[in-house]
C-alpha cells in the first residue's frame, strides 16, 4: 500500500493497547484482500444452508433482539422486521447503521445478496 496513514498510539501504562486511524484509512485498508474482515461459521451457515438474510443472521449471532438493533440503528423495529425478511429495500444510510449497530461493515450484510 502507498501513502501514509495518520495513526494514533494510545497507551496504558506505557504499554501500546489501540491503534486509532482515520476511517478513510481503516476503509482502505479493509479493501485490501488479506485485511477483509471474516464472517463467522454461524453467519455463514445460517445464510447459505438455512437461507436466513445476512442482518437477522447477524443480529442472532450477537445475540441481540430485534428492539436492541432499531434502538441502536436509530430506526423502528417494524422496518428492521421488514429489512430482515427482504420486504423492504433498504438506503445505504440505513445499510450503514445497521452494519454500525451489530458491529460489522456494510459489506457482511450484503453477502447474501445475488448482485
Amino acid at each position: 500500500m502507498t501513502g501514509d496513514i495518520d495513526v494514533q498510539i494510545l497507551y496504558d501504562d506505557g504499554k501500546p493497547v489501540f491503534a486509532v486511524l482515520p476511517w478513510e484509512d481503516y476503509r482502505r485498508l479493509m479493501r485490501r484482500a488479506d485485511m477483509r474482515p471474516t464472517v463467522p461459521h454461524e453467519v455463514v451457515e445460517a445464510v447459505t444452508i438455512e437461507g436466513v438474510p445476512a442482518i437477522k443472521a447477524w443480529r442472532e449471532y450477537r445475540q441481540m433482539t430485534q428492539a436492541e438493533v432499531a434502538e441502536r440503528a436509530g430506526i423502528t423495529r417494524p422496518a428492521l422486521a421488514q429489512h430482515e425478511t427482504g420486504e423492504n429495500s433498504m438506503r445505504q444510510s440505513t445499510l450503514e447503521k445497521l452494519a454500525q449497530a451489530l458491529g460489522v461493515v456494510p459489506e457482511q450484510l450484503t453477502f447474501d445478496d445475488d448482485d
